[in-house]
């Protein structure tokens, strides 16, 4: 696999005696956008944090550009180049929209130290901000504060957060929840446009098959913790495992 970015290998995380992920081995490549799937309760979103290095693995490693960053902690990683977004937990409600975000590029930039008065007196990290914010259509609600927002925009500007950090792998983890029907497609073009450039590796979380079929180039299925379907979308969704363990449908109906 060395031309993966990321990799999981033999990737276990036991509680007690519950297996939540189940012995994971996967690469994933720049240029390249994998959707996650399964039903609920399938390890998606606890595979992610052992990726992210919110939790330890019980057994294996994950590999970032063929480096082990299995025992690294959450800090480490991304800033080797892990952009994980945290649904909402990253934001800082009494500062503006604008400052959220120059705190992520200062952060991204090494500065350190005086933060708000050293970002303000940069023009360069400030004009990283504003594109930034363009990107996710907030360059008009740069001044408002975070705590102010709907929800929908709080998830672009989460989304904001992380163009900022520039990383080598985007991990949308359902980035669409609790968005109105006007916001979710803003956010879901900036995905695709993001998995235009093909230096980047883009995980992607989502319970909607219509978004799934029209962003992923590749699709994983899990199952009980255990990876049990990998490939083409059309390939994956029309398989017989998916449609009894994804789709809810009896094996013998497909």
């Amino acid at each position: 696999m060395a031309d993966m970015v990321l990799e999981t290998r033999d990737l276990t995380v036991q509680f007690g005696g519950h297996v939540a992920v189940d012995r994971i081995s996967t690469g994933f490549r720049a240029g390249e956008l994998t959707a996650i799937v399964g039903p609920n309760g399938a390890g998606k979103t606890t595979y992610f944090n052992l990726i992210s290095g919110q939790i330890a693995a019980t057994r294996g490693r994950v590999l970032l550009e063929g480096r082990n960053i299995t025992r690294k902690p959450a800090s480490i990683r991304t800033r080797m180049g892990l952009g994980r977004g945290f649904q909402l937990t990253n934001l800082f409600p009494d500062l503006t929209v604008y400052e959220n975000v120059r705190l992520v590029v200062q952060a991204h930039q090494r500065k350190g130290g005086r933060l708000l008065r050293l970002a303000d007196s940069d023009g360069h990290m400030r004009d990283m901000t504003h594109q930034a914010l363009e990107q996710v259509q907030m360059r008009a609600q740069a001044d408002k504060p975070v705590s102010e927002l709907p929800h929908g925009d709080q998830r672009k500007l989460e989304v904001a957060m992380l163009i900022a950090m520039d990383p080598k792998v985007y991990m949308f983890d359902e980035p669409t929840a609790g968005m109105s029907p006007d916001d979710a497609p803003v956010v879901l073009d900036l995905i695709a446009r993001l998995s235009q450039d093909r230096s980047k590796c883009i995980l992607l979380v989502e319970h909607k098959m219509d978004v799934i079929g029209a962003l992923a180039d590749r699709i994983i299925v899990l199952h009980n913790g255990a990876l049990v379907a990998d490939g083409a979308p059309q390939d994956v969704m029309a398989s017989a495992i998916v449609q009894e363990a994804y789709m809810g449908r009896a094996q013998a109906n497909v």
